[in-house]
């Protein structure tokens, strides 16, 4: 496994570019199984389970064309089913969670599907009932092996209904849309997820020739129609990557300029961020933060400890609340730190303690980050990344320490960030790569 050994204490100046969201690439690639016809993506990150995903969909017969650092074009005109049914296949897609989205594709299209139980970040429990229960709703039938951990889904006869999602999965709700698209009738999708990424999948998908109205909201409808053309989609700018830089410019007293933010599909991360008392700018849509010295935690209107917690869109993505703890161990006040939907997320707070933050893990889903204004600044250890997001909150939190820290098992980090340690050298940074 590789390492990243960091000098901290250095400060940051510069421009940076957020690279292609990856949470949207993951669905936006799945859905280029909805047509025979060509689909061009611009602004793919080149991290490593988009890679995996777009080298599962070559295995599957898809045709993929790299056009550019960031392009690739697709065409599905040839799909191999008869892979499905094979030990690569099923060994590939469980070694990446987003492969579960190539399902709804799958059962609109080819009407039927087929998927081991896929992997991904060690954050806790991420069921799929949301998936199956829409897939089901939609007539399909699908049987679980328990003993070999294999999805059988039989979609052949996909008619449009009415659903309430018990929960608005992103994942879920992309999934169902994609089933959806192609099945005969009407689909009504209630309290489905509305997060920017899951809009730009429809638009692109109405685009194509899908009928969907509602994006946007918690209501969709969906027109099935009988085929989808070819189109091209450009993604958006990377909202974890652009929170992550905010943070950590303020950890590291960095005067940085986050370019091309698309700053008006952020929501509240802007607002989040400042509530921390960290100073931006909006210059376009470049978000300017300067060197800070001392930023400081707002409280509630009566005087109360600020709660950041993590909810659905377009509340604060859980994606962000790792950085928001990180920052939160310099700043001056206190915060807690709720993560309500995976237990597990919070459970890389004892590197950060080793480091000499002040942070009481109160559950599974809480922790009270003391900030002492720079009083005690963290200290460089040795320590593992655990998944993707407290990953780059420890790689933040030993750019901002002192002395040298080792940071094991980086290829979590890969998986999410893009030459991270490359694009932040550029600035200023000291982190090599160990093999």
């Amino acid at each position: 496994m590789a390492s990243f050994r960091v000098t901290g204490g250095t400060r940051l100046k510069g421009e940076i570019i957020p690279q292609g969201a990856k949470n949207e690439a993951l669905q936006i690639l799945c859905a280029v199984l909805l047509t025979p016809e060509k689909v061009t993506v611009h602004k793919i990150p080149n991290i490593r389970d988009v890679n995996k995903l777009i080298e599962l969909l070559a295995d599957m017969g898809v045709k993929v064309q790299q056009l550019g650092p960031e392009s690739y074009s697709f065409q599905a005109d040839d799909v191999n089913l008869d892979y499905l049914e094979t030990a690569d296949f099923l060994n590939k897609a469980s070694a990446l969670r987003g492969s579960v989205m190539i399902l709804g594709p799958l059962l609109s299209r080819f009407g039927k599907g087929k998927l081991s139980k896929p992997g991904g970040d060690k954050i806790g429990r991420r069921r799929m009932d949301t998936h199956f229960f829409g897939f089901q709703k939609l007539g399909a039938q699908f049987h679980y092996d328990a003993k070999n951990e294999i999805f059988h889904i039989d979609g052949k006869h996909l008619k449009g209904t009415y659903m309430l999602l018990d929960e608005a999965s992103v994942t879920g709700t992309a999934n169902i849309v994609m089933a959806a698209v192609l099945a005969e009738g009407k689909t009504t999708i209630y309290n489905a997820a509305c997060e920017p990424y899951l809009q730009q999948l429809c638009d692109m998908l109405n685009r194509m020739g899908a009928k969907i109205t509602g994006v946007g909201s918690n209501l969709l409808n969906i027109e099935g129609v009988k085929n989808l053309g070819g189109t091209d989609h450009t993604m958006l700018p990377d909202m974890i990557e652009i929170g992550s830089f905010i943070g950590m410019a303020a950890m590291t007293q960095s005067e940085i300029t986050i370019k091309d933010c698309q700053i008006h599909r952020l929501g509240i991360i802007p607002e989040t961020f400042r509530r921390m008392g960290i100073q931006m700018e909006f210059r376009g849509d470049d978000i300017y933060i300067p060197a800070q010295k001392h930023y400081e935690i707002e409280t509630f209107i009566d005087g109360s400890i600020l709660t950041i917690a993590d909810q659905i869109w377009p509340g604060f993505t859980p994606d962000l609340l790792s950085i928001v703890l990180v920052t939160a161990t310099q700043a001056k006040g206190t915060v807690l730190v709720h993560q309500k939907m995976f237990e597990s997320r919070l459970f890389f707070v004892d590197k950060l303690i080793d480091m000499g933050a002040q942070i009481i893990l109160c559950d599974p889903h809480r922790a009270t980050v003391i900030g002492l204004d720079r009083k005690y600044p963290l200290r460089g250890i040795r320590m593992t990344s655990p998944d993707i997001r407290a990953g780059v909150a420890l790689l933040i939190a030993a750019m901002s320490a002192t002395g040298t820290s080792i940071i094991d098992h980086i290829e979590q980090i890969d998986r999410g960030y893009q030459n991270i340690d490359q694009r932040l050298n550029a600035l200023g940074a000291q982190i090599e790569r160990l093999p």
